[in-house]
């Protein structure tokens, strides 16, 4: 999905239940499309069962842009097998932009301590901002978690805790910040810290930076900081 940048236009988000057929989605995209929208975001939130001898269902969101709430809802009033639909909000505007938090358990909690406490600071202001957080172990396992950030939606930071980090976990960082995503890692052994952003030692510390790097409301500036330890 499209990383969305401050200046991007707002979503409607709308829940749908609808029959759980093949072509049931191509039919919501292409409706969506010949009205002038574009979908942003879809996700299964659950399938529903059949009534006996009926058809089983699944509901799902969608997040459109370039439709308000009124075209949206008439394009979707004359889908094909809709059974009900109501207008959410998208998570862009409830949950905000992502950090996420990877490594072992110890420095995950420090740094989600820091970075909770910063985001509190900030989304009593008005921003919109939530921590993730995985505890892992092997590289293998840390890697695969690396590069699945690029994929998640409104994932804006990587902080990697940990004691050591190298090896497939370097070039998984190093694909990361390909894809524009920045990266802050603790102090450590291997070979990580040469392809981050920024090294911090202090857990906690690390966690506040990053919250701060992504907020609108602070003026912390990670690019001026890029290749810095601290």
């Amino acid at each position: 999905m499209p990383r969305r940048t401050p200046d991007a236009p707002t979503t409607v988000a709308i829940r749908l239940s609808l029959d759980d057929a093949p072509m049931a989605i191509p039919a919501l995209v292409g409706r969506v499309g010949e009205a002038g929208g574009t979908l942003r975001n879809l996700s299964t939130v659950r399938r529903l069962p059949a009534p006996d001898g009926g058809q089983a269902g699944a509901e799902i969101e969608v997040e459109i842009e370039g439709l308000g709430e009124a075209d949206l809802v008439s394009v979707i009033d004359s889908l094909p097998g809709l059974r009900s639909h109501d207008l959410t909000r998208s998570l862009e505007r409830v949950f905000g932009k992502r950090v996420i938090v990877v490594g072992g358990g110890a420095q995950v909690a420090q740094v989600a301590l820091g970075a909770v406490t910063e985001a509190d600071r900030h989304n009593l202001r008005g921003e919109r901002i939530s921590v993730d957080t995985i505890p892992l172990v092997g590289e293998e396992n840390i890697a695969a978690a690396v590069r699945a950030v690029a994929d998640l939606p409104r994932a804006r930071l990587l902080v990697l805790a940990g004691s050591i980090m190298g090896g497939d976990i370097t070039r998984a960082a190093n694909e990361l910040r390909a894809h524009g995503i920045p990266i802050i890692a603790l102090n450590m052994v291997g070979s990580i810290t040469g392809a981050v952003d920024l090294v911090v030692s202090d857990p906690v510390q690390a966690g506040t930076m990053a919250v701060m790097a992504i907020a609108d409301t602070a003026t912390f500036d990670l690019a001026r900081q890029r290749g810095r330890r601290l």
